[in-house]
Order: structure tokens, then C-alpha cells, then sequence
């Protein structure tokens, strides 16, 4: 895709903030029409610059009161490609990365409770071949949740 110019940025401002902003209303604060819009937002679809859109549900209204960043040793690190499969087929999983420092992999995992934490930790993750060792930090609350910086306003550091 060529360049993102910096009406293409405002919108993408606007809908990351609420993606259920009619486009009627994009238009209106972009100074230009709703065909611009759709236009705009469908070239950005195909193109890979905006990758998905949704509602986001709080894991606490399901149960899921317990949230966890688990640091997963592999025997190998070259088995992350063996290991991640496993990692897929826990639902309660809901990222995974393959990193640099002192872990493989790092986990973010939503358990009920602690109890069921422990089950996933000790019946399910540490069952996978080639897992050496895990560690698991609870989050006690999230402080900060955004996407990154869209506006040229960001931090250059």
C-alpha cells in the first residue's frame, strides 16, 4: 500500500477509538464525504492496515476473574513451532509470543480463579513437550490499555 497520509491517520484516530462511528460522523470531522470514508476505509481493509474490528467483552462478566502473563522455558527454543499448537487449543489462552530475554514464549492466559489457574498451569502447560519450566505472574489490575500511537503527535524517543 503506498503511504498513509494524514487523512487516512485522523480516520483511523476516529474509528480506533470507537469502530462503531458512522461513517456519517467520520465524514463530518474529517471535512470530507462519507463516499471518501468507505473509500478510504475499505483501501485501508485491503491492504492490511486495519486488520480486524469487534467488540471487546470484559473477561470478568464471564467468570474470568484471574489474569495471567506466563513466561513458558522450552527445551529447545527452535520448538516454539512444535509447542504453539498446544498453546492453541487452550481456550483460555488468548495471546502467545515468541520472545528474547529469559523465556521461549510468553502467555497471557484468562483462568475463573486461582484454583483453575493452577489446574491449567499444572495439567495443561506444563504437560506440553518441551516445556522446562514456567513462571506465572498474576496481574492485580490493568492500568493501561490502547492501541499504538496513529497520529504523528507520538513520542519520537
Amino acid at each position: 500500500m503506498e503511504k498513509i497520509d494524514r487523512l487516512d491517520r485522523l480516520i483511523l484516530e476516529i474509528i480506533s477509538q470507537n469502530a462503531r462511528t458512522p461513517f456519517r460522523d467520520v465524514a463530518e470531522q474529517c471535512g470530507v464525504s462519507r463516499a471518501a470514508i468507505h473509500q478510504r476505509v475499505q483501501r485501508m481493509i485491503e491492504h492490511g492496515v486495519i486488520t480486524g474490528s469487534g467488540y471487546h467483552v470484559s473477561p470478568n462478566v464471564l467468570g474470568y476473574s484471574t489474569s495471567a502473563y506466563i513466561g513458558v522455558k522450552l527445551e529447545k527454543g527452535s520448538m516454539y513451532k512444535n509447542v504453539i499448537p498446544y498453546f492453541e487449543k487452550i481456550p483460555e489462552v488468548t495471546e502467545c509470543h515468541y520472545t528474547t530475554g529469559p523465556y521461549t514464549l510468553l502467555v497471557k492466559i484468562f483462568a475463573r480463579d486461582n484454583t483453575h489457574l493452577m489446574n491449567l498451569l499444572n495439567n495443561r502447560i506444563q504437560e506440553i513437550p518441551g516445556v522446562m519450566a514456567t513462571e506465572t505472574m498474576i496481574s492485580l489490575s490493568q492500568s493501561v490499555k490502547r492501541g499504538i500511537p496513529i497520529t504523528k503527535g507520538a513520542s519520537k524517543e
